[in-house]
């Protein structure tokens, strides 16, 4: 049995620029931050002071009551998008189908805001008092579960934990699921919901985050003043279907899902192998597994997190992979908008990715003034371009060195 097509035919997305895909990449090319000052911990007891929050989320709108608050934020953000995108498939899911609906979804962090509610009570009133729900709504793993339960999926059910390459190397691992014949679907992506003290403390101790004052400014990837990255939260994810299962069902094709790198730098905890080695490693692995050349590649939505070493490494990386064609490349660090959602900002950028193909419109990197001699690249700078796109690549490069890279196209029967 030869390998099968994979395609994309549901997007959610549950972002600091909106809750529906539209307005999410509507404000996306408009070039709008969904950067605020932080409300969600005091931001008077931190350097960091702002964060990519989401304002108007109702989980009453996805869930029942009941349900939801027993729930980390996570899961609901979750939950939430792989219903938004299971509608967006027109997928029902049923006796006839579900031992073939897969899951495949990840969190960097999981429940952190429980967990230190649920400590706080223990420290304060015993162990009589922490919630049975606890460690249910701890575990990264649970967001997977709850959609299973949600949506009635009884195919694989997986998550994966890479810190930031979180959510590019879920979809990945459930393109091979799908490609390799053990699941029709796969709902799959990432989710994150980490502004809570614990993250703020431990993140600007390490002087990781941006301890710019003003949110507008603050996140500024591949700037020469840039000062580190800013944090944010939701969920982004795909519906992935095989190729004969979308077209036996009339589904909407947004993409082809081709190519899927993984690779580890082996260096360090937290910084990125110098020249961005494993990167590179991760970007030609996508590009061989797509059976492309660099030279198709349009467009590259870039890890780009607005910190020293990653947005040097990376285009470095880029640079070497790419060759004569790296000057060619349409290149945009959306986390210029949305902050960086951690273990979902996998998924949100496979999106955004997918929306570059279907409109033939390039997002661009907001806050871009002041050129870095070591970032020299063509970053879409400031504003949204229309240009054709026919090839994107996106990368998550993650604490403890994982590099994963996803290879999209346009579809063509």
């Amino acid at each position: 049995m030869g390998q099968k097509r994979v395609v994309v035919t549901g997007m959610g997305a549950i972002t600091p620029l909106g809750s529906t895909i539209d307005q999410f990449w509507s404000n996306l090319i408009a070039g709008k931050s969904g950067i605020d000052f932080v409300t969600k911990v005091n931001k008077d007891d931190f350097p960091a002071k702002v964060a990519g929050e989401i304002k108007d989320f109702d989980p009453i709108l996805y869930m029942d009551k009941k349900d939801a608050k027993r729930m980390d934020l996570f899961t609901q953000y979750a939950l939430a998008a792989a219903k938004l995108a299971v509608d967006d498939a027109k997928l029902k899911i049923d006796e006839s189908n579900a031992e073939q609906v897969g899951v495949w979804v990840g969190s960097g962090i999981g429940g952190m805001a429980t967990y230190e509610e649920q400590f706080r009570i223990f420290i304060d009133k015993g162990y009589r008092r922490v919630s049975p729900f606890f460690v249910p709504m701890l575990i990264p793993d649970m967001a997977a579960g709850q959609i299973s339960i949600h949506l009635g999926a009884k195919g694989i059910n997986s998550c994966t934990v890479t810190a930031c390459a979180t959510g590019t190397n879920s979809i990945g691992d459930a393109f091979k699921v799908i490609e390799r014949g053990d699941a029709e679907v796969m709902i799959t992506g990432g989710a994150e919901a980490p502004l809570t003290n614990m993250s703020f403390a431990g993140f600007s101790s390490a002087r990781a985050l941006s301890f710019n004052q003003d949110p507008n400014t603050a996140s500024r990837p591949f700037d020469k003043n840039r000062d580190g990255f800013v944090m944010g939260e939701g969920a982004g994810i795909l519906v992935l279907e095989s190729l004969d299962s979308a077209l036996k069902r009339g589904a909407h094709i947004y993409a082809e899902i081709v190519g899927y790198g993984a690779t580890a730098d082996a260096y360090h905890i937290t910084a990125p192998a110098p020249e961005g080695e494993g990167a590179q490693r991760a970007m030609k692995q996508a590009i061989e597994d797509a059976g492309l050349t660099a030279e198709d590649v349009d467009y590259i939505n870039a890890h780009g997190t607005s910190t020293a070493f990653n947005d040097k490494y990376e285009t470095t990386a880029v640079k070497a992979v790419f060759q004569d064609h790296a000057s060619q490349l349409m290149i945009s660090s959306t986390k210029s908008m949305t902050g960086h959602l951690l273990g979902a900002a996998g998924g949100i950028e496979a999106i955004v990715s997918i929306k570059a193909i279907e409109t033939g419109i390039v997002p661009p990197t907001i806050n871009y003034e002041t050129p870095d001699p070591d970032c020299d690249l063509d970053y879409v700078a400031n504003q949204a371009r229309e240009a054709s796109v026919n090839v994107a690549l996106s990368n998550s490069l993650g604490f403890g060195g994982h590099n994963a890279s996803l290879v999209f196209k346009k579809y063509q029967a």
